[in-house]
């Protein structure tokens, strides 16, 4: 069986695939989740920009020694995800995209400004990380106490550095030379990844296969993890992964 390797959202951490390690690791898949660099125990790297994100995610692959990989991004995980295949095709079997987009809303723009203030005042007010988590996770469609838990742990700088970080994504312009199997995900009420743009992502990769869980927000892994699980199981079967 082909290795999986999850990657966290901006909120997240490997604790946010606690539903999907152990179930997939008892049918036989060897399961990973890393932390981004600056999450959890992993050394921040500098500059922290999609380059070296990436690079530090080819290189994990590698290390574990069991061949390409099937990378399962989140949100920003799924931004890593698309990065790492354009960088470094050769560590991918293919991409699970989920609850993502292929570029971040807005690039340059006022969009932009807005998303980063939004996200960035909270902490140069003062909040904690705690608190920021308890503000944000019910606008995602989700009242998870472990998604908040998960995100309180999260150093601030660390958090600061990732929220730009996603604001320089854009690989809209790879989608059509994706030559790996590739399966998206949606939630049916996710407002940060609408089905709408998830499904026309998938339109414009060769191949892609689209799937979209029934009331779900944005944080499909942890509120509908038996739902995601099964669609992700269903394509890693059909492609015999």
């Amino acid at each position: 069986m082909t290795p999986l390797l999850f990657l966290h959202g901006l909120g997240g951490g490997h604790h946010a695939w606690d539903a999907q390690l152990p179930w997939f690791s008892k049918l036989g898949y060897s399961s990973h989740a890393w932390d981004q660099p600056g999450y959890g125990k992993s050394p921040m790297v500098d500059p922290y920009d999609l380059e070296h994100v990436a690079a530090a995610c080819a290189l994990l692959v590698d290390s574990l020694g069991e061949g390409p990989a099937v990378l399962v991004g989140h949100s920003m995980g799924g931004f890593v995800a698309q990065e790492v295949y354009a960088r470094y095709p050769g560590v991918v079997k293919a991409l699970a995209l989920t609850f993502t987009s292929p570029a971040f809303a807005g690039g340059d723009s006022e969009f932009t400004k807005q998303f980063l203030a939004a996200r960035l005042k909270p902490l140069d007010e003062g909040k904690t990380m705690a608190e920021v988590a308890a503000q944000l996770m019910p606008t995602m469609g989700s009242h998870s106490a472990h998604a908040q838990e998960i995100m309180a742990g999260i150093a601030p700088d660390t958090y600061r550095k990732a929220v730009r970080l996603l604001t320089t994504f854009d690989r809209r312009k790879e989608l059509a030379a994706i030559k790996v199997p590739a399966l998206l995900i949606a939630g049916e009420n996710d407002k940060t990844a609408p089905p709408s743009v998830m499904e026309k992502m998938a339109q414009k990769i060769p191949g892609a296969e689209y799937a979209c869980i029934p009331q779900c927000g944005h944080l499909g892994p942890m509120d509908k993890p038996a739902e995601f699980n099964e669609a992700l199981l269903a394509f890693l079967k059909r492609h015999r992964l």
